[in-house]
């Protein structure tokens, strides 16, 4: 339902949350560990907006997005953690949003400060966020200068787009074609597209032969789905060993 902003009386219309997913669930979408979830979602980056009162969370597909734009900020960009908390306190009490991190209201501002390398004093740039009204404005969360547009409206699409095709691991493997998310089908869960089969499932059953037999025959799968399936479940293996 609509939120309103208390500052500016501004309204957004934003989904209910749909799908349902368990922190490593989320963080297999997301391209790291479930603890890294957890964490992320304690500092306030991140809800479990389909029931945070009680362990365990349960997370929504919006969440999951939310955990993706996360995942650029810091984990690729370098953003200060003060400042992704600083843009989505500022964007909520303008405009209301659930979920500020998904609206493409923020920008990458290059902080020029000079470092000391032995004799030599530099000039630097230190990345941090500013957020864009409405009106183009910009609201600096941490006092920068310059910036540059980084989480625009295309972005958040780029961002939505490889959710659906298998969150992170669809945007590290750019011809991932037979695995999706959608949150109106089996809870969200990662399934082979236009199918009911489960990612997961299909890869643990396609290590044996007669497993993959029974893909092909039973489920109708071809060679290509079930290859897309284990190459989508092998990377989101790898995000938590990597943790």
């Amino acid at each position: 339902m609509p939120t309103t902003s208390h500052a500016t009386g501004f309204k957004v219309r934003e989904m209910p949350p749909r799908g349902h997913y368990l922190a490593a669930e989320v963080g297999q979408l997301a391209g790291v560990s479930g603890n890294m979830i957890g964490q992320w979602k304690r500092h306030g980056y991140i809800r479990a907006s389909q029931q945070e009162d009680d362990y365990p969370y349960i997370y929504s597909y919006q969440d999951v997005g939310s955990a993706m734009v996360v995942h650029e900020l810091i984990l690729i960009e370098g953003i200060k953690r003060a400042d992704i908390t600083a843009a989505i306190r500022a964007l909520q009490e303008l405009y209301g949003y659930d979920w500020p991190l998904l609206h493409g209201n923020l920008r990458l501002a290059d902080y020029t400060i000079e470092q000391i390398v032995g004799t030599t004093t530099k000039q630097v740039g230190v990345p941090s966020l500013v957020i864009v009204g409405n009106d183009g404005a910009p609201y600096d969360v941490s006092r920068a200068e310059m910036w540059h547009q980084v989480l625009n409206s295309e972005n958040i699409r780029s961002l939505a787009s490889d959710l659906r095709r298998g969150g992170w691991a669809a945007r590290e493997l750019g011809d991932l074609e037979h695995i999706e998310v959608n949150p109106k089908r089996l809870s969200g869960r990662p399934a082979i597209r236009g199918t009911r089969v489960f990612a997961q499932n299909a890869a643990v059953m396609a290590r044996s032969v007669a497993g993959r037999r029974a893909l092909r025959r039973d489920f109708g799968l071809s060679e290509d789905q079930i290859r897309d399936a284990i190459r989508w479940h092998n990377r989101v293996q790898a995000y938590e060993v990597a943790a």
